[in-house]
């Protein structure tokens, strides 16, 4: 394999990694909530997931704790925003400053220990073909699960009735409680399955990626996929094909220096965020005009 297919295929599992939580942002932002607290939801959910798998000895087990993890973050948030009415930018924030202490003060004992990571699982036949198959269908389970899961939040949103009352809810939330529903229900299941999805990129990347436990290893990744929500438009394909250019790029990094290419460290280090940035600004200024109107609200006056 070169380093070409290499940086695509790293770059798929450290996209996924990503992708979990950008997806989570987007149901939470279709419902008129933005939850900068991504961070700490994915912080909580690596903690989780490390701790649960390193005790019992099964990934799987650390994978659900990890969805628990980022769920009791998301809670947080969307108690103190829907029900308290609290600014949702300060909100967030506040919980990943939270989340980080936490998981630094409770992850101590963790750092050195091992444990039992997701198994790689070979694609019989797809795994097969040229160049293709070592790129995409040699990864863990969540790897591939994430593959439906992009289709499968497109058509919940644009061809259910849930979809519809979640992206009036965004938009007009008056409307909906005309309508009988209870738009504050919404958000909160919205913003609680959004961290829930967080959670498990969290548990990708303690029990599939990286298989260890450090402080702040989350190293940025939930604002960025914060930022991919936007660069796609709240569009699930654009969200995924976001994610795997961060995946790629923080690949590349590495690939550069596993090849001994001569390359300023900070160079590498601020490489992926490079890279997001400016397909932030290429494919991201039409993306204002397709923002959820209960989102725009909120956030104009948050400032």
């Amino acid at each position: 394999m070169n380093g070409f297919e290499q940086a695509l295929t790293t770059g798929i599992e450290g996209g996924t990694i990503i992708l979990y939580p950008a997806l989570g942002e987007l149901i939470g932002e279709r419902a008129g909530v933005v939850n900068l607290g991504m961070e700490g939801c994915m912080l909580a959910g690596a903690l989780s997931a490390f701790a649960v798998g390193a005790i019992t000895g099964s990934a799987w087990l650390g994978v659900l704790a990890g969805i628990g993890g980022g769920a009791v973050v998301g809670l947080a948030h969307a108690w103190l925003v829907v029900k308290r009415h609290a600014d949702q930018l300060a909100s967030g924030l506040v919980l990943w400053f939270l989340a980080l202490g936490l998981t630094s003060v409770l992850g101590a004992n963790y750092v050195s220990q091992t444990v039992t990571p997701l198994p790689v699982i070979n694609v019989t036949g797809l795994s097969a073909i040229p160049w293709i198959g070592p790129i995409f269908f040699e990864h863990d389970s969540l790897v591939y699960i994430s593959y439906f899961l992009v289709p499968l939040i497109g058509w919940a949103l644009y061809r259910t009735r849930i979809g519809l009352v979640l992206r009036a809810t965004g938009e007009r939330p008056e409307v909906v409680s005309v309508a009988g529903r209870r738009p504050e229900l919404v958000q909160m299941g919205a913003v609680v399955l959004g961290a829930a999805l967080a959670g498990i990129g969290g548990a990708q990347l303690s029990v599939g990626y990286v298989d260890n436990w450090f402080d702040d290893m989350t190293n940025g990744y939930g604002f960025i996929a914060v930022a991919v929500v936007l660069f796609a438009a709240w569009r699930p394909w654009l969200v995924m094909i976001g994610a795997y250019l961060f995946g790629v790029a923080l690949a590349a990094a590495g690939v550069l220096q596993a090849h001994g290419i001569e390359v300023n460290q900070y160079v590498l280090d601020a490489l992926p965020y490079f890279v997001t940035l400016v397909a932030l600004v290429a494919l991201g200024r039409s993306g204002g005009s397709r923002a959820p109107e209960g989102l725009t609200k909120a956030l104009t006056n948050s400032s």
